[in-house]
């Protein structure tokens, strides 16, 4: 072969040149192709036919989404809506009009409105299997356990996904892990209806902090359209990185970062709101030395997890000296398990993450939940443990207002997508098949049983309505003024029943 280089006729750098233009000519035609470009036929066949080949392929490979009525099982949109708002007003949230293809409701909740800090701190890769609780004796996790007896502990927690994308989806959008790749790294995904929209609905501040580069996984892009401040490895001064890799600075430094945001925060007057995402239990698993009894880049995963345990009890620490300490409530979840691969095509135990929240001030009483829920679920969860009255989209559940039967988590991968309740496990596949099994959660076993139509068509509705909804751009945030418009016409429908109420008492 260096023979048949060293003899041909043109010089070896103009062949280079050559050959990288022949390979950059197909991926400029890649990226310039539009499904819109398609010509318009009257026969659907001939349509469909239309979008095979590089069309298609582009176009997921552009948007990371599989079209989930082109490829999945689907139902009527109006039924779908109906079995999906049923199942939405289960924890007592009132559809403000029914007649409409939207999942807006009310949420009301008793008593007064707790508006405390919130920093939520999503951990990469926390698994509940490395915290004691599972196994004392081989616990990673010492300052998590010291803080377990002190916080609301939910037991049984999952993922939507496995990747960080897919969890910063479902912990801020509440949405279910539609097939593709999440909304954080799709076109069109500004402006949504997040869990930050409804913070700043309250006067919060929000931000999203983050140890590495946010431009990776688009997630500078989403935050920062859907009104989060961010900061992240790229805006900070560079003396103030003490200890990085790859993926980014050391999650001591991120909290160093994160104590001087709510330090302003609380110097300017105003709550805040934290989404703050680690990078140290990632590849390749090195941080500083001398900080716990295993070693930087040879202790892998152990030590990292270890050591972002010691990062969270140092933040902790230095915290409980600060004036804003009893107003704040810590959240401490995971974006998604260590290792998301089974034998089985949805392995739902390795979705089990762990979800504490910690009010050292005592607006969140401690204690355990054990409501089968998804990271889907945190949002209205939280807020419904705030007291807080607010105008939602959200596709997920107050878990504690939710009963055993009613409670679920969904659950998902690129392709196949699913749906647990009790102990019956619904997933959907691509070309519209379907399966549902029984799930043991003892032994974690998944038996195949027959359809389960009704079961099917719950999953169904969820999935089905959450695409449509962002297809069609209608999961939007809603602004101050509608919110709180929202709010004074559902005060004024209660006021008008109290009247009532009374009337018929006399």
């Amino acid at each position: 072969p260096r023979r048949w280089f060293d003899a041909a006729a043109e010089p070896l750098a103009r062949r280079l040149a050559t050959g990288a233009l022949w390979l950059t000519l197909p991926l400029l035609t890649g990226l310039l192709l539009n499904e819109r470009m398609l010509p318009e036929f009257s026969n659907n066949y001939h349509r469909e036919l239309a979008k095979n080949g590089i069309w298609s392929f582009v176009a997921a490979f552009r948007d990371n989404e599989l079209d989930y009525r082109h490829f999945y099982s689907t139902i009527e949109t109006e039924k779908a809506f109906a079995l999906l708002n049923r199942e939405l007003e289960r924890d007592g949230a009132k559809l403000i009009d029914p007649t409409v293809r939207d999942t807006l409701r009310l949420v009301g909740n008793g008593g007064e409105e707790l508006l405390p800090n919130v920093i939520q701190i999503t951990v990469e890769s926390l698994s509940v299997s490395f915290l004691g609780a599972a196994d004392p004796q081989s616990s990673l996790t010492p300052n998590l356990d010291a803080l377990i007896p002190k916080s609301l502990v939910f037991d049984n927690f999952y993922a939507t996904g496995t990747r960080t994308d897919r969890g910063m989806e479902a912990l801020t959008l509440s949405l279910p892990p539609t097939p593709g790749r999440s909304l954080v790294k799709r076109p069109r995904n500004e402006h949504l209806f997040t869990m930050g929209s409804v913070f700043r609905t309250k006067g919060y501040d929000t931000a999203f902090i983050y140890g590495g580069y946010g431009y990776f996984d688009n997630m500078n892009y989403f935050f920062g359209n859907n009104g989060y401040r961010v900061v992240d490895r790229n805006s900070v001064a560079g003396d103030d990185v003490t200890f990085a890799n790859a993926w980014g600075a050391c999650d001591e430094d991120l909290f160093r970062w994160t104590l001087r945001e709510a330090d302003a925060g609380h110097a300017a007057g105003k709550p805040f709101n934290f989404f703050v995402m680690t990078t140290s239990n990632h590849r390749p698993y090195t941080f500083p030395d001398g900080r716990i009894d295993l070693p930087s880049k040879t202790s892998g995963r152990r030590g990292a997890v270890k050591y972002t345990d010691y990062a969270i009890g140092q933040l902790l620490r230095q915290a409980s000296t600060r004036p804003w300490f009893h107003n704040t409530v810590f959240v401490i979840v995971a974006d998604h398990c260590a290792s998301s691969a089974g034998k089985v095509e949805l392995p739902i135990k390795n979705y089990h993450i762990p979800l504490i929240i910690y009010a050292p001030g005592g607006q969140i009483t401690p204690g355990h939940i054990k409501t089968l829920a998804s990271q889907m679920d945190f949002a209205p969860t939280l807020f419904g443990l705030l007291n807080w009255n607010y105008a939602s989209r959200f596709f997920g559940h107050d878990v504690s207002k939710v009963g055993a039967k009613d409670a679920h988590a969904l659950v998902g991968n690129y392709q196949k997508v699913g749906h647990l309740e009790q102990n019956v496990f619904t997933v959907l596949k691509p070309l519209r098949k379907q399966a549902t099994y029984h799930y043991d959660f003892a032994t974690d076993v998944l038996r195949s049983q027959p359809e389960n139509v009704e079961g099917i068509e719950e999953t169904v509705s969820y999935y089905q309505i959450a695409s449509d909804m962002y297809q069609n751009g209608t999961y939007q945030e809603l602004s101050p003024e509608e919110h709180q418009s929202y709010l004074r016409r559902a005060d004024r429908k209660e006021a008008v029943r109290s009247i009532r109420t009374g009337l018929a008492v006399h």
